[in-house]
């Protein structure tokens, strides 16, 4: 690297993540930290399980009432989730 083409430590982490392909597990891995922090403590009570498959977040609940009210505010959802990790992570969000 020349002396004129100096980077940062975060743009040359960044560069060996994507490089390695481990770029979008660890976006999917904060998304899914990000979900009780953006939902609370009440939703994540309810919540069974979160993983995500071809950019789908799929969540099961226990309580079909949250389910209903979670399905009603999705697409709020996907966009603030993705905004917590600041990366296009997820499209959708299925409720079971």
């Amino acid at each position: 690297m020349k002396r004129g083409e100096t980077k940062s430590i975060a743009e040359l982490v960044n560069v060996v993540c994507r490089e390695d392909g481990i770029e979008t597990p660890l976006n999917e891995y904060r998304l899914i930290q990000a979900w009780p922090k953006i939902l609370g403590k009440g939703v994540c009570a309810y919540t069974k399980g979160l993983y995500i498959r071809n950019q789908v977040l799929y969540v099961t609940l226990s309580s079909s009432v949250l389910r209903h009210e979670l399905m009603m505010n999705r697409k709020l959802l996907v966009h603030r989730l993705n905004d917590s990790v600041k990366a296009q992570v997820i499209t959708d969000i299925v409720f079971r």
